[in-house]
């Protein structure tokens, strides 16, 4: 029986592992977890660029087929992220109710922004939003995000500034819509250069990094229309840093370090008029 007992004891210490083996594999399995979560973050974030790119390109298909079916024109730079609830003026009406994150989405069989309830709007895994935007939340914002969402697409507010093209039936009566209701602020046939001409971008949401990371921007991803100091670089390129995507009248997207010159200062509002990345036409 003893003889017996040595033997299986025996047989156990032969299939069992050493201290010294143990500390081998987990040594091994450390360096490889140090290898492998880099890369797979990398795999991540590259495909998070992907993501972003398609919906811009989405949304660029958006913008041209409204224009198309409106004699040209582009939909409203804002929404009503900038308008009073009850919209008097033309101007307001047109931000209430035409807005490009409104008009827009039907093309794409989507609803549009304000169908979607207070407390539930839009975010990350929806094509309002780039995927690797987040809001930052007990950050200083200016507006209860939680409540009426953020826009992490901005417009480019300088195409705002052409005649209203209100339809030969103004003054405007019918607030449910119909087809001879196309307000918009910018004709597309006036665009000079168009590849150069800033559509939709990667917009800031950190408070932190207002006015070219100089000063404080407590609306940061509020409005769906505005400028240069709302452009956000989140997405990195290679060993070129971090940067953002932006969406030209072309309807191409393009990878950029930042739209910030270098003589602009730091509280910079809107940008100077003769800047053809902004302003469609001198």
């Amino acid at each position: 029986m003893r003889k017996a007992a040595t033997i299986r004891i025996r047989r156990n210490l032969v299939g069992a592992f050493s201290l010294l083996e143990l500390l081998v594999v987990i040594s091994v399995t450390s360096l490889l977890l140090c290898i492998l979560i880099p890369a797979l973050s990398r795999a991540r974030a590259v495909a998070k660029q992907a993501v972003c790119q398609s919906r811009l390109r989405q949304w660029g298909l958006a913008f041209e087929a409204y224009s198309s079916e409106n004699n040209g024109f582009y939909p409203h730079i804002d929404g009503r992220d900038r308008t009073e609830i009850n919209p008097q003026s033309s101007e307001e009406i047109a931000d209430y109710y035409y807005g490009w994150v409104d008009v827009l989405p039907s093309f794409m069989n989507l609803k549009p922004w304000r169908d979607y309830e207070l407390y539930k709007k839009p975010g990350a895994d929806s094509i309002f939003q780039c995927p690797s935007a987040k809001i930052l939340k007990g950050a200083n914002y200016n507006y209860p995000y939680d409540r009426v969402g953020y826009f992490s697409y901005a417009m480019n507010s300088c195409l705002e500034l052409d005649e209203n093209c209100w339809p030969p039936y103004y003054p405007y009566t019918d607030p449910t819509g119909g087809t001879n209701n196309m307000p918009s602020f910018l004709n597309t046939a006036l665009i000079r250069h168009a590849s150069r001409v800033i559509l939709l971008y990667d917009q800031l949401l950190d408070p932190k990094y207002g006015y070219n990371a100089n000063h404080l921007n407590r609306s940061a991803g509020r409005y769906c229309g505005a400028y240069p100091r709302e452009f956000s670089a989140r997405h990195r390129k290679n060993k070129d840093g971090l940067g953002g995507f932006i969406l030209f009248c072309d309807y191409h997207v393009k990878w950029k370090k930042s739209v910030w010159k270098e003589d602009w200062p730091d509280d910079l509002e809107v940008p100077p008029r003769n800047d053809t990345n902004w302003f469609p036409y001198p």
